[in-house]
């Protein structure tokens, strides 16, 4: 019998013991698993198919042998295909009390033996777990905001949900860290995001925009040849190439009013870090404040143009950078 996710509280398991979740949401399933283990409180015991196929009496005893003491349990076996349909069809029927069987699988066709069984069996539950949407996952980040009394701009809410890219468990994590930081931070910009967020910079996406903006074409070539940055990774460079270029026109106001860079950069706030003075001195001698203010309209458009261009997004932006670099 089919249900949709959000049906769950609707599926009475005293009677449907046996539960198929599949597709490509793991987060999901695991979330699934976890609410009906907070009702429970049994147990869980995890198996893989090809450990049970390989000895059917590991689930039979787990199921049928009973001790005082693990009486009660849910049982998940993972990577489920139609292999395990006849050993579905030798226990379905037997007499199972207080276990909860669930069957995990990735995406399964429609002439899947195994799906066919938990669709058409009233006494058996199936739950096609699809990848979450956009607009779940920022769903679910200004649930978690609202709990946990944090402020956010939808701006950077979108970025933190472009980079989880339809994972639930990624998202999660994020805004575990956003948590964490908000504990001893009361505001948290766009910046400190981007730090805790990016977690695979490849050959970090702060160097490649420190190269393009000190206008380093054959150094900026060598970054984008050498790494293969996903489509996730597209937003996040733009919003980073953005906070670099907007703290960048602050300083060059203030150079071109008295012309000492060691001046300017000494009154920065937030401080320049050692490690990045000579790089930022030599953005402000390749820039000045017109140019910045061209190139901030530049990567707002930029950002409008990748997010119509789902499938060559990578493309448009080394196409950019490539040319401001020039």
């Amino acid at each position: 019998m089919i249900f949709k996710s959000f049906e769950i509280e609707k599926i009475n398991f005293d009677e449907k013991k046996f539960c198929l979740l599949y597709g490509n949401n793991e987060g999901l399933k695991k979330e699934i698993i976890y609410k009906i283990n907070l009702k429970r409180n049994f147990p869980i015991i995890f198996y893989e198919e090809k450990e049970i196929l390989n000895k059917i009496e590991i689930l039979l005893n787990e199921i049928f042998n009973r001790s005082f003491f693990e009486n009660d349990k849910i049982i998940v076996i993972n990577n489920c295909s139609d292999k395990i349909e006849n050993l579905v069809l030798e226990i379905i029927d037997k007499d199972i009390n207080n276990i909860i069987i669930f069957f995990k699988s990735e995406n399964l066709e429609k002439k899947s033996k195994l799906r066919n069984l938990f669709e058409k069996k009233k006494n058996l539950a199936i739950i096609p777990l699809y990848p979450d949407t956009n607009e779940t996952l920022s769903k679910l980040t200004n649930n978690f905001l609202k709990i946990n009394k944090i402020q956010m701009s939808q701006s950077n809410i979108n970025l933190i949900v472009d980079k989880c890219n339809g994972d639930r468990i990624h998202l999660k994590n994020e805004l575990e860290k956003i948590k964490s930081y908000t504990e001893t931070n009361k505001i948290i910009r766009t910046e400190e995001i981007l730090k805790l967020i990016n977690l695979s910079e490849n050959h970090s996406i702060n160097e490649l925009i420190n190269v393009c903006l000190t206008k380093n074409k054959k150094k900026l070539l060598n970054i984008l040849n050498e790494n293969n940055y996903s489509t996730e990774d597209s937003i996040l460079i733009i919003r980073t190439f953005l906070i670099k270029v907007r703290r960048i026109l602050i300083l060059s106001k203030i150079y071109e009013i008295n012309n000492n860079l060691d001046a300017t950069l000494l009154i920065a706030k937030p401080p320049v870090f050692w490690k990045e003075k000579d790089l930022v001195k030599e953005q402000l001698t390749k820039w000045n404040s017109k140019s910045l203010k061209k190139l901030i309209f530049e990567i707002t458009d930029l950002e409008l143009l990748v997010k119509k261009n789902i499938f060559n997004r990578n493309d448009v932006i080394n196409d950019f950078m490539i040319t401001k670099a020039s």
